[in-house]
Protein backbone atom coordinates (compact mmCIF):
# COMPACT_ATOMS: atom_id res chain seq x y z
CA UNK A 1 0.00 0.00 0.00
CA UNK A 2 2.87 2.41 0.58
CA UNK A 3 4.03 1.80 -2.41
CA UNK A 4 1.33 2.12 -4.26
CA UNK A 5 0.28 5.41 -2.52
CA UNK A 6 3.70 6.94 -3.39
CA UNK A 7 3.40 5.95 -7.15
CA UNK A 8 -0.11 7.57 -7.43
CA UNK A 9 1.44 10.57 -5.71
CA UNK A 10 4.62 10.79 -7.82
CA UNK A 11 2.11 10.67 -10.53
CA UNK A 12 -0.39 12.78 -9.71
CA UNK A 13 1.17 15.44 -7.76
CA UNK A 14 -2.19 17.31 -7.55
CA UNK A 15 -3.45 14.81 -4.68
CA UNK A 16 -0.26 15.31 -2.55
CA UNK A 17 -1.91 17.83 -0.31
CA UNK A 18 -4.51 15.09 0.82
CA UNK A 19 -2.28 12.94 2.36
CA UNK A 20 -1.85 12.96 5.78
CA UNK A 21 1.55 11.43 7.49
CA UNK A 22 4.26 11.43 9.75
CA UNK A 23 5.91 14.82 9.97
CA UNK A 24 9.18 15.02 8.11
CA UNK A 25 12.41 16.33 8.10
CA UNK A 26 12.33 18.66 4.74
CA UNK A 27 16.74 18.71 5.30
CA UNK A 28 16.45 14.99 3.99
CA UNK A 29 15.53 16.59 0.90
CA UNK A 30 18.68 18.94 1.06
CA UNK A 31 21.62 19.00 -1.87
CA UNK A 32 24.55 18.59 -0.05
CA UNK A 33 27.85 20.70 -1.02
CA UNK A 34 31.11 18.85 -1.04
CA UNK A 35 33.35 20.61 1.45
CA UNK A 36 36.14 22.34 -0.71
CA UNK A 37 37.95 25.49 -0.31
CA UNK A 38 38.61 27.73 -2.57
CA UNK A 39 41.33 27.51 -5.17
CA UNK A 40 42.66 30.72 -6.65
CA UNK A 41 46.03 30.08 -7.54
CA UNK A 42 45.06 27.80 -10.48
CA UNK A 43 43.34 30.26 -13.17
CA UNK A 44 42.10 27.32 -15.17
CA UNK A 45 39.61 26.48 -11.89
CA UNK A 46 36.86 27.98 -10.07
CA UNK A 47 36.50 29.25 -6.83
CA UNK A 48 35.11 26.00 -5.60
CA UNK A 49 38.02 23.77 -7.46
CA UNK A 50 35.98 22.86 -10.83
CA UNK A 51 37.22 23.02 -14.38
CA UNK A 52 35.93 26.38 -16.51
CA UNK A 53 34.36 25.96 -19.75
CA UNK A 54 36.94 27.31 -22.29
CA UNK A 55 33.75 27.86 -25.01
CA UNK A 56 33.08 31.15 -26.65
CA UNK A 57 30.29 33.62 -26.00
CA UNK A 58 28.06 34.13 -28.41
CA UNK A 59 28.52 37.88 -30.27
CA UNK A 60 27.45 39.93 -33.03
CA UNK A 61 25.18 42.74 -34.42
CA UNK A 62 22.29 41.08 -32.77
CA UNK A 63 21.49 39.41 -29.48
CA UNK A 64 20.01 35.97 -29.93
CA UNK A 65 17.29 34.55 -27.91
CA UNK A 66 17.75 33.85 -24.17
CA UNK A 67 16.36 31.13 -24.12
CA UNK A 68 18.38 27.66 -23.64
CA UNK A 69 21.59 29.63 -23.01
CA UNK A 70 24.17 26.63 -21.99
CA UNK A 71 24.97 27.19 -18.08
CA UNK A 72 28.74 25.85 -17.36
CA UNK A 73 29.88 22.19 -16.33
CA UNK A 74 28.76 21.79 -12.67
CA UNK A 75 26.72 20.39 -10.09
CA UNK A 76 23.98 22.41 -10.64
CA UNK A 77 23.85 21.43 -14.55
CA UNK A 78 24.33 17.47 -13.33
CA UNK A 79 21.37 17.86 -11.07
CA UNK A 80 19.04 19.87 -13.89
CA UNK A 81 19.90 17.31 -16.38
CA UNK A 82 19.31 14.30 -14.72
CA UNK A 83 15.97 15.86 -14.09
CA UNK A 84 15.23 16.78 -17.00
CA UNK A 85 16.46 13.85 -18.67
CA UNK A 86 14.09 11.47 -16.45
CA UNK A 87 10.82 13.05 -16.00
CA UNK A 88 9.40 9.91 -14.88
CA UNK A 89 11.50 9.12 -12.35
CA UNK A 90 10.65 8.14 -8.67
CA UNK A 91 10.21 10.87 -6.59
CA UNK A 92 9.36 10.76 -2.47
CA UNK A 93 6.12 12.50 -1.07
CA UNK A 94 7.89 14.59 0.64
CA UNK A 95 9.72 16.35 -1.70
CA UNK A 96 6.36 16.77 -3.70
CA UNK A 97 4.55 17.94 -1.04
CA UNK A 98 7.24 20.68 -1.03
CA UNK A 99 7.82 21.17 -4.05
CA UNK A 100 4.06 21.79 -4.87
CA UNK A 101 3.92 24.34 -1.72
CA UNK A 102 6.96 26.62 -2.91
CA UNK A 103 5.36 26.59 -6.98
CA UNK A 104 1.98 27.12 -5.69
CA UNK A 105 3.34 29.88 -3.48
CA UNK A 106 5.45 31.54 -6.45
CA UNK A 107 2.48 30.86 -8.81
CA UNK A 108 4.45 28.66 -11.12
CA UNK A 109 3.98 25.12 -12.13
CA UNK A 110 5.97 22.11 -12.40
CA UNK A 111 6.09 22.59 -16.14
CA UNK A 112 7.75 25.59 -16.35
CA UNK A 113 10.32 25.45 -13.38
CA UNK A 114 12.37 23.16 -11.48
CA UNK A 115 12.70 23.16 -7.42
CA UNK A 116 15.73 22.33 -5.67
CA UNK A 117 16.36 22.12 -1.58
CA UNK A 118 19.58 23.29 0.04
CA UNK A 119 20.63 23.28 3.39
CA UNK A 120 21.35 27.46 2.98
CA UNK A 121 21.07 30.17 1.45
CA UNK A 122 24.94 30.47 0.96
CA UNK A 123 24.86 26.91 -0.71
CA UNK A 124 22.07 27.60 -3.36
CA UNK A 125 23.62 30.92 -4.12
CA UNK A 126 27.08 28.67 -4.99
CA UNK A 127 25.46 26.65 -7.26
CA UNK A 128 24.04 29.73 -9.23
CA UNK A 129 27.68 31.27 -9.35
CA UNK A 130 29.90 27.89 -10.18
CA UNK A 131 27.18 27.35 -12.81
CA UNK A 132 25.87 31.03 -14.79
CA UNK A 133 27.96 31.61 -17.94
CA UNK A 134 29.99 34.25 -16.41
CA UNK A 135 33.18 35.71 -18.63
CA UNK A 136 35.09 38.48 -19.65
CA UNK A 137 32.86 41.16 -21.47
CA UNK A 138 29.34 40.43 -19.36
CA UNK A 139 27.99 41.62 -15.77
CA UNK A 140 27.07 40.40 -12.53
CA UNK A 141 24.79 43.93 -11.00
CA UNK A 142 23.46 42.99 -7.75
CA UNK A 143 21.33 44.75 -5.18
CA UNK A 144 22.33 42.87 -2.61
CA UNK A 145 25.14 43.16 -0.46
CA UNK A 146 28.14 41.02 0.52
CA UNK A 147 27.16 40.98 4.01
CA UNK A 148 24.15 39.39 3.06
CA UNK A 149 26.09 36.03 1.66
CA UNK A 150 26.24 37.22 -2.18
CA UNK A 151 28.86 34.62 -2.75
CA UNK A 152 28.38 34.82 -6.73
CA UNK A 153 30.61 38.12 -6.68
CA UNK A 154 33.26 35.95 -6.01
CA UNK A 155 32.80 33.74 -9.01
CA UNK A 156 32.04 36.56 -11.73
CA UNK A 157 34.81 38.22 -10.55
CA UNK A 158 36.82 35.10 -10.85
CA UNK A 159 35.78 34.29 -14.08
CA UNK A 160 36.66 37.95 -15.08
CA UNK A 161 33.09 39.43 -15.57
CA UNK A 162 32.43 42.87 -14.92
CA UNK A 163 30.52 43.29 -11.20
CA UNK A 164 28.50 46.17 -10.74
CA UNK A 165 26.97 46.78 -7.17
CA UNK A 166 23.73 48.77 -7.49
CA UNK A 167 22.27 50.92 -5.07
CA UNK A 168 18.58 49.98 -3.63
CA UNK A 169 17.30 52.91 -5.12
CA UNK A 170 17.56 52.12 -8.28
CA UNK A 171 15.05 49.55 -7.56
CA UNK A 172 12.05 53.17 -7.20
CA UNK A 173 9.97 53.16 -10.05
CA UNK A 174 9.28 56.63 -9.79
CA UNK A 175 12.19 57.64 -10.99
CA UNK A 176 12.04 58.55 -14.68
CA UNK A 177 15.10 56.96 -16.77
CA UNK A 178 16.08 55.55 -14.13
CA UNK A 179 20.17 54.31 -13.53
CA UNK A 180 19.07 50.77 -13.77
CA UNK A 181 16.85 50.74 -16.63
CA UNK A 182 20.13 53.06 -18.42
CA UNK A 183 22.51 49.97 -17.14
CA UNK A 184 20.04 47.17 -18.78
CA UNK A 185 20.40 49.13 -22.15
CA UNK A 186 23.49 49.57 -22.36
CA UNK A 187 25.55 48.09 -24.92
CA UNK A 188 27.08 44.85 -25.20
CA UNK A 189 28.72 42.57 -27.95
CA UNK A 190 27.87 39.56 -26.07
CA UNK A 191 24.76 37.45 -25.16
CA UNK A 192 23.59 37.01 -22.60
CA UNK A 193 24.70 40.17 -21.10
CA UNK A 194 24.73 38.51 -17.83
CA UNK A 195 22.90 37.96 -14.60
CA UNK A 196 20.81 40.70 -12.28
CA UNK A 197 20.38 39.93 -9.12
CA UNK A 198 17.74 41.56 -6.82
CA UNK A 199 15.72 41.13 -3.44
CA UNK A 200 12.03 41.07 -4.18
CA UNK A 201 12.03 43.11 -0.40
CA UNK A 202 13.75 45.23 1.47
CA UNK A 203 13.22 46.71 5.29
CA UNK A 204 9.65 46.03 4.38
CA UNK A 205 8.89 47.87 1.12
CA UNK A 206 8.32 45.37 -1.89
CA UNK A 207 10.24 45.79 -5.16
CA UNK A 208 8.45 45.38 -8.06
CA UNK A 209 8.89 42.13 -10.43
CA UNK A 210 8.34 44.42 -13.47
CA UNK A 211 12.40 44.34 -13.28
CA UNK A 212 12.35 40.78 -14.50
CA UNK A 213 10.61 41.55 -17.79
CA UNK A 214 12.50 44.32 -18.17
CA UNK A 215 16.32 42.82 -17.97
CA UNK A 216 14.31 40.16 -20.17
CA UNK A 217 13.92 42.10 -23.10
CA UNK A 218 17.16 43.67 -22.59
CA UNK A 219 19.21 40.04 -22.74
CA UNK A 220 19.95 39.67 -18.98
CA UNK A 221 18.79 36.68 -16.69
CA UNK A 222 17.32 37.47 -13.05
CA UNK A 223 18.03 36.04 -9.73
CA UNK A 224 14.96 37.12 -7.51
CA UNK A 225 15.72 36.64 -4.20
CA UNK A 226 12.40 35.89 -2.40
CA UNK A 227 13.67 34.39 0.88
CA UNK A 228 12.53 36.91 3.03
CA UNK A 229 8.88 36.39 2.43
CA UNK A 230 6.75 33.58 4.13
CA UNK A 231 6.09 30.57 1.79
CA UNK A 232 2.26 30.00 2.93
CA UNK A 233 1.91 33.20 3.96
CA UNK A 234 2.41 35.87 1.84
CA UNK A 235 1.76 35.23 -2.11
CA UNK A 236 4.59 35.90 -4.79
CA UNK A 237 2.89 35.85 -8.45
CA UNK A 238 5.81 34.90 -10.99
CA UNK A 239 3.35 33.68 -13.66
CA UNK A 240 3.33 36.78 -15.78
CA UNK A 241 7.09 38.06 -15.38
CA UNK A 242 9.05 34.66 -14.73
CA UNK A 243 12.54 35.23 -13.12
CA UNK A 244 15.25 32.37 -14.31
CA UNK A 245 16.08 31.76 -11.18
CA UNK A 246 14.03 32.16 -7.55
CA UNK A 247 15.14 31.85 -4.40
CA UNK A 248 12.50 31.15 -1.47
CA UNK A 249 12.39 29.88 2.53
CA UNK A 250 10.87 26.83 3.59
CA UNK A 251 9.95 26.48 7.07
CA UNK A 252 11.60 22.98 8.69
CA UNK A 253 9.89 23.36 11.88
CA UNK A 254 10.24 19.47 12.44
CA UNK A 255 14.05 19.32 12.18
CA UNK A 256 17.03 21.00 12.30
CA UNK A 257 17.90 23.56 10.15
CA UNK A 258 14.66 25.52 11.15
CA UNK A 259 14.53 26.78 7.35
CA UNK A 260 15.64 25.63 4.05
CA UNK A 261 16.34 27.31 1.13
CA UNK A 262 14.47 26.40 -2.97
CA UNK A 263 16.17 27.26 -5.24
CA UNK A 264 13.73 27.42 -8.60
CA UNK A 265 15.35 27.12 -12.10
CA UNK A 266 13.39 28.10 -15.09
CA UNK A 267 13.26 24.91 -17.37
CA UNK A 268 12.65 27.13 -20.55
CA UNK A 269 16.39 29.67 -19.77
CA UNK A 270 18.68 26.90 -19.30
CA UNK A 271 19.37 23.85 -21.89
CA UNK A 272 20.89 20.83 -20.39
CA UNK A 273 20.62 18.78 -23.64
CA UNK A 274 24.33 19.56 -24.34
CA UNK A 275 25.34 17.60 -20.81
CA UNK A 276 23.07 14.99 -20.96
CA UNK A 277 24.56 13.71 -24.82
CA UNK A 278 28.00 14.06 -23.22
CA UNK A 279 26.98 12.34 -20.09
CA UNK A 280 25.46 9.10 -22.35
CA UNK A 281 28.76 9.32 -24.26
Amino acid sequence: MQYVEQYVLAKYPQYSGLVEGEKIDLSSLCIHEESSEPMFEDRGKSPRGTFRDPSTPSSGTGHPDLDRTQLEPSRLLDILTKKSTFPGSFISIPEIQARNKVLTHCGLSDDEYLVLFTPSYQDAMKLVGESYPFFKGNYYMTIIGEEEEDCIREFATFKESKVVAAPETWLDLRIKGSQLSQYFRRKCRYSPKGLFCYPVNINGTRNSIHWVSEAHRNFWHVLLDATTLVVGEERLNLALHQPDFVLCSLDNTHANPSTITCLLVRRKSFDTTTASSQANE
